[in-house]
């Protein structure tokens, strides 16, 4: 386990979410927890983790799906999603050593402007959720979801801004990854991660079977990124037929 909670750390349920991040040798949990983000520290990565003061990040309203972004020149970052009738993601400058946001940069990255967002198949107010961001060339990309967890359409998009604040523009060819492109429904809310080679993945949520959304099953598949010389972006897809099923999460 990685950390106690209530005793040593902010919650009591609904925890999922999870980022690992180091900053000055030290390892940082942050995390979801009663529609709250939260971060906590520990010396090891294993854990366990601990909060000296044990509070969520900003308290003054819900917000969940935590992503802390460091830049280039030592800034901090934190996308999250907020509630306003619907899932909206969010983005502001965060004080590492305060453990807080600072609210008046506090910035919602966009709203639901694209078809695949938005579906029938699942009825439900707009969803875009699960925020991964990474930088190349300057170019800040947003990894994010939409549609409903339950919605056999839930999928990942990205959007690209040369700033972390935004503003953001949306691939014209989202989404990047749907159940039309792996074979599986409810294809969504993962992170990118690189593996000792460099080469880029994107781990992610599928549902349990075709008629079943639940316990959702894990699944990581290769991306590929190709520079587009007329826009100076890279324009991002899967590697489909690589889509690697871990040994358990076999159906």
């Amino acid at each position: 386990m990685l950390f106690t909670p209530q005793k040593d750390n902010f919650g009591t349920k609904g925890f999922w979410a999870p980022q690992i991040l180091i900053n000055k040798k030290s390892y940082y949990l942050t995390y979801t927890a009663n529609e709250q983000t939260t971060i906590t520290q520990s010396d090891k990565i294993t854990g366990p983790y601990r909060q000296t003061d044990i509070k969520p990040i900003d308290n003054s309203e819900k917000n969940i799906d935590s992503y802390i972004f460091k830049d280039d020149n030592g800034k901090y970052y934190l996308y999250h999603v907020r509630f306003n009738h619907g899932n909206y993601i969010w983005v502001a400058e965060f004080d590492f050593k305060a453990g807080k946001i600072k609210s008046e940069t506090l910035t919602q990255c966009f709203k639901n402007t694209q078809d695949w967002e938005t579906t029938p198949n699942y009825k439900s107010d707009p969803v875009m959720e699960g925020p991964t961001v990474i930088k190349m060339k300057g170019v800040y990309y947003l990894f994010y979801s939409a549609n409903h967890y339950r919605n056999i359409d839930y999928a990942v998009g990205y959007a690209t801004a040369k700033s972390p604040l935004g503003p953001w523009t949306k691939y014209s060819e989202n989404p990047i990854i749907h159940r039309s492109i792996t074979g599986e429904n409810g294809a969504g809310h993962g992170d990118v991660f690189f593996d000792k080679k460099k080469n880029p993945y994107y781990v992610y949520h599928v549902h349990y079977s075709e008629n079943k959304v639940a316990p959702r099953r894990t699944r990581i598949v290769p991306l590929e990124f190709k520079f587009n010389k007329q826009t100076g972006i890279y324009d991002i897809s899967i590697q489909k037929d690589k889509i690697i099923i871990p040994k358990n999460a076999k159906n």
